[in-house]
């Protein structure tokens, strides 16, 4: 299904009291907005749409984004603009030129003072700037003409004041103040014909309407010269500008001129239905003091006194706004006997010709105008009243009238929802309505539907929503009050009731719910799932009329079908009362709509044709703002450094459209695709790399217009430049060959280490193997030394038995010379030095220098006692030393007590364990 979605936008705009006379919107820009000076005295637009302003503190510049000041080198005050190509003429106090812009799209002034030669200023201020056919610019003060062409000034000094000067008919037309109109001819001022009707009054402004010249003074209105006659200007408008004193004319187009005057705004005159409009501070200006005015791009621009405004012509959407608060919020619209009757939190008011009028006795609050059974009835906080011009009459007391509604199948009968609940009324007869409270139900009823005769939903925000039943033909009281608390049914807070082509449908909470009669349960409702946080204002047989509360507030017009109409007024959107706005259909083509401090006026048929043929331009780069600085847009594809790009920001601008959206998509290394209400297009911390922006316009329908593309470039940083690249490819080139130096350091260390280790461990298998060998030979000397020891024992013991035996039988020897032989010869065998050198040799070998130490700690020792303590050392016991020592056991006790004394061994320390560990 083709969905046509279309968005038209508006702005903040009044109107005057009269009731048929409703004005187009109306934007103000204040001080604050432009940051200039109060007035504004001339202004101009190129062909791009953008505007500039004659303003006190220099030149104002509007791009459709933003107001950028220009001062003049001598900041003086700025007369008048003019845009011609790429220039744009100003003329201040004795000075005029012209300001181009530069890449970055900022202005910069360039005097042409300099090329008049043999004349001086005389105080002159240049008033206007005007553009013949043949390419010449004319500068005027009030005294001088001066024409620039071909890099050239040329002086036109007439004998007059000069008040204003137009091309009409070919010729080059000046008025003289108070003394008619003249035509240049080179230097010579030449008078038309039929002048005395201008003689004495101060010509303004003068335009071409019709080709014929109109030309408007300042007290005495408008009169029309077709080159041979000149006659007063016969229009119900003049009267006005007689009046308010005319100050500039603007030709509208479509037979409407615009007359800006001094004390009343600006006229808007419509030559075909010779009528007028006034845009003044009652309808919403600023200022009543029009000092300039250009229309373009179907839009009006005035210059005032104090501020700027902006007109949008042949607007569909018209405003009424209450300036002095009287009026105050509107609740609700009807329209009887061709009236337009307002109800708001004051009253009752209704229009009168031109004038807004107020119902007496209608004070307080009003909920609800309803046209019912040829009646007006006013749902009031105090009460319901039927109302018309100058009558409020009470028909009920029950307080607060929030809805009535129709009983299905019943003849003039009505169920109202009241502060304290339910109220019936019914017309009869006589004409009179009978109001009874319906009994049963007493909780506040903001709003009501019957789903069937017999069966009526009731709403509150606060309270909740219940389904009554009613006993079968009677609405005096309820038969069954129902609640509905099952899982998945709405909360009971804020809840809105509606009864759509037979459906109860319920918003809660911004989701849409509907009744299931078959489970009698509450369900959602999944036609309006693309209606979510959106509230039903008005909806009829064919078209629905939502707004958006959280967002942007639009106002979407559509038949669910594909055939859709969104209204996007930004400041629409601030007077759009939340849960109080309503939407009045008075007739096919036409609609209200409540406002916070009046209404607005819908032609459904005008916003349907400006959606379809108004063209959406393609917006222009302005200049990109990195961090650092602005770069132009105008040189095509551009790098920014890598530390300025944290944040970029994209000026866009669309002067040809009003209040653009736009529409755009970043495609490179990170990808955006977004909406932008305004034209400065921000992005954070993009990655380097190439980008392309492409914006374009968002017109009616969300539609869009053709891209625009800037292509930028972020450099990578410093970190990934080509240098540090080649710094990092060294690096790793470096690293690689040091990882290998170092790995290959390592691996001989790893094979000197290696080495090392074997070599250790063999030489200490090597040390163990000796260890071993000698330990071997160790135990072998041992065995070796104590064998010869025992053997020594052995034979000193054998002869000593011998010589005890000899002792014995030394009777039986007759001889006893040949017995002390023997006994001689056996003491020679036990002191026998040949052992002990033996013994002595083996000893020495085991304990190489015991001796030596034992001497030079113990040097009284004798040889008797080294033998002694050799065979402790040995650990010998006493009974094996004796027979060593060849003396007995108690000799050899004795000869140990006499070596303790000299070793000073105390009596409990053990000899033996000392010698062997000494």
């Amino acid at each position: 299904m083709l969905f046509r979605l279309f968005s038209i936008v508006i702005y903040l705009g009044c109107l005057s009291v009269a009731a048929q006379q409703l004005v187009p919107p109306i934007q103000n820009y204040q001080l604050l907005d432009y940051k200039g000076g109060s007035k504004n005295w001339d202004v101009s637009a190129n062909a791009d749409g953008e505007l500039f302003v004659a303003n006190n503190k220099g030149l104002l510049h509007y791009n459709g984004e933003k107001w950028t000041l220009n001062k003049l080198p001598n900041n003086t005050i700025i007369r008048s603009v003019e845009s011609i190509g790429d220039r744009i003429y100003t003329g201040s106090y004795e000075e005029f030129g012209y300001w181009t812009k530069n890449a970055f799209g900022e202005l910069g002034y360039t005097s042409l003072t300099h090329l008049i030669g043999d004349h001086t200023f005389t105080s002159e201020e240049f008033w206007e700037i005007f553009a013949t056919q043949d390419g010449k610019v004319l500068f005027r003060s009030f005294s001088v003409l001066y024409v620039y062409a071909d890099d050239e000034i040329t002086v036109v000094d007439p004998s007059f004041v000069v008040s204003d000067f137009i091309e009409f008919q070919g010729r080059l037309v000046v008025a003289a103040e108070v003394k008619g109109l003249f035509e240049v001819k080179g230097e010579k001022m030449v008078p038309l014909p039929d002048q005395h009707l201008l003689l004495d009054k101060t010509v303004n402004d003068m335009a071409v309407l019709d080709g014929k010249l109109l030309i408007g003074t300042k007290l005495h209105g408008c009169y029309l010269y077709d080159g041979k006659d000149l006659v007063p200007w016969s229009t119900p408008v003049n009267k006005a500008l007689k009046e308010h004193q005319l100050n500039k004319i603007a030709v509208l187009g479509q037979g409407l001129l615009g007359f800006g005057t001094i004390k009343n705004g600006m006229y808007l005159y419509d030559t075909v239905s010779r009528s007028y409009r006034i845009l003044n501070r009652e309808s919403g200006l600023q200022n009543n003091t029009v000092l300039s005015s250009l229309f373009v791009n179907n839009q009006l621009w005035l210059g005032l006194d104090n501020g700027i405004a902006r007109v949008r012509l042949n607007n569909p959407i018209s405003y009424y706004t209450d300036y002095t608060g009287t009026l105050g919020m509107v609740y609700d619209i009807a329209w009887f006997n061709n009236t337009l009757f307002l109800g708001s939190n004051t009253g009752v008011f209704y229009f009168e010709g031109n004038e807004l009028r107020f119902v007496e006795g209608s004070q307080g609050h009003v909920w609800d105008l309803e046209v019912l059974e040829g009646d007006l009835l006013c749902g009031h906080n105090t009460g319901t009243y039927k109302v018309d011009k100058g009558r409020f009459e009470l028909l009920s007391s029950v307080a607060g009238g929030y809805q009535i509604i129709k009983v299905p199948d019943q003849n003039a009968t009505y169920v109202q929802g009241t502060y304290n609940g339910l109220a019936k009324f019914q017309k009869l007869e006589n004409g009179k309505w009978d109001v009874e409270r319906i009994e049963g139900y007493s909780a506040p009823v903001k709003q009501l539907c019957f789903e069937t005769p017999n069966v009526l939903w009731v709403a509150h925000p606060y309270k909740g929503f219940f389904r009554i039943h009613f006993e079968a033909g009677t609405y005096d009281e309820l038969d069954k009050i129902q609640s509905f608390d099952h899982e998945g049914a709405p909360s009971e807070y804020n809840v809105k009731l509606y009864n759509i082509k037979n459906k109860i449908v319920l918003n809660s909470e911004g989701t849409w719910y509907n009744y299931n009669p078959i489970g009698d349960r509450i369900e959602t409702f999944d036609e309006f799932t693309d209606y979510r946080n959106k509230e039903l204002l008005f909806f009829d047989e064919r078209y629905f009329w939502f707004v958006d509360d959280e967002e942007q507030k639009a106002i979407i017009h559509t038949n669910l079908k594909g055939d859709s109409l969104m209204i996007t007024d930004l400041p629409m959107r601030e007077r759009l009362a939340p849960d109080s706005q309503n939407v009045v259909k008075v007739s096919d083509s036409m609609s209200y709509i409540t406002l916070t401090d009046g209404f607005a006026k819908i032609n459904d048929a005008g916003l349907k044709s400006i959606s379809e043929v108004q063209e959406i331009p393609v917006p222009d780069f302005v200049v990109l703002q990195d961090q650092r600085m602005k770069r132009s847009v105008k040189r095509g594809a551009f790098e920014i450094p890598f530390r300025y790009s944290q944040s970029i920001t994209v000026e866009i601008a669309s002067p040809e459209y009003i209040s653009p959206n736009y529409y755009y998509e970043l495609e490179g290394p990170k990808k955006y695709s977004e909406y932008s209400e305004n034209g400065f297009i921000n992005f954070q911390n993009l990655p380097f790399g190439e980008y392309a922006l492409k914006v374009a316009t968002v017109g009616m329908g969300n539609t869009v217009s053709d891209f625009n593309t800037l292509d930028f470039q972020i450099a990578p940083p410093w970190y990934f430049s080509w240098w540090s690249l080649f710094i990092y490819v060294a690096l790793a080139l470096l690293a690689v060959y040091l990882v290998r130096r170092f790995n290959r350091k390592k691996l001989n260390r790893k094979h000197r280490e290696l080495e090392e280790r074997m070599k250790h461990e063999q030489q200490e298998r090597m040390a163990k193997l000796e260890k071993e060998e000698l330990a071997k030979e160790v135990r072998l000397k041992q065995n070796e030394l104590a064998s010869t020891t025992l053997n020594i024992a052995r034979k000193n013991e054998m002869i000593l038995e011998l010589k005890n035996m000899l002792v014995m039988n030394k009777d039986k020897f007759s001889n006893s010379q040949r017995y002390r032989s023997f006994v001689k010869k056996l003491n020679n065998s036990i002191e026998d030095t040949e052992d002990w050198k033996r013994f002595e040799v083996n000893f020495k070998e085991l304990h190489e220098d015991f001796f030596e130490r034992l001497l030079k700690a113990y040097p009284s020792l004798t040889p008797k006692d080294l033998k002694l303590c050799a065979y402790l050392k040995m650990n010998l016991s006493t009974k094996e030393i004796a027979p060593l020592m060849g003396i007995t056991i108690r000799g050899v006790e004795i000869h140990r007590y006499r070596l303790r004394k000299k070793l000073d061994m105390d009596s409990s320390e053990n000899l033996s364990n000392f010698l062997i560990t000494f």
